[in-house]
């Protein structure tokens, strides 16, 4: 068996995940399963999405939020078993597949124009 056809079939046997479609510029909370010992809990982390990565099984997208004027990342797995359910808060309307230039903005600078239904 070839490394190809090796991860073909791992990638047939993972199980897939079924979420909203949401694109770079949607405003989004995901739900998080945190473990701390033995509890676990679940964490909401809202943000706007940079970018989505990747195909299949390992398809990522990565979220940002500004906590105490910090900018904070978090790169998340579509297939992750942690992911309890994504909520869109917003769709929005950005030209980019991946809108890293959001990173040096600030403030008003930084919203994004919101899609009307």
């Amino acid at each position: 068996m070839s490394k190809h056809e090796l991860l073909q079939f791992v990638e047939d046997k993972a199980e897939k995940r079924e979420h909203p479609i949401f694109k770079a510029g949607d405003t989004i909370t995901v739900k998080y399963k945190i473990k701390e010992g033995n509890k676990e809990r679940i964490q909401n982390f809202q943000g706007v999405v940079l970018q989505r990565r990747g195909t299949g099984v390992t398809e990522t997208f990565t979220v940002r939020k500004i906590s105490g004027n910090i900018g904070v990342e978090r790169i998340f797995p579509v297939n992750s078993p942690f992911i309890e359910e994504i909520l869109i808060n917003k769709k929005g309307v950005v030209r980019r597949a991946r809108i890293f230039y959001l990173r040096g903005l600030r403030g008003k600078k930084a919203r994004i124009k919101e899609k009307r239904f």
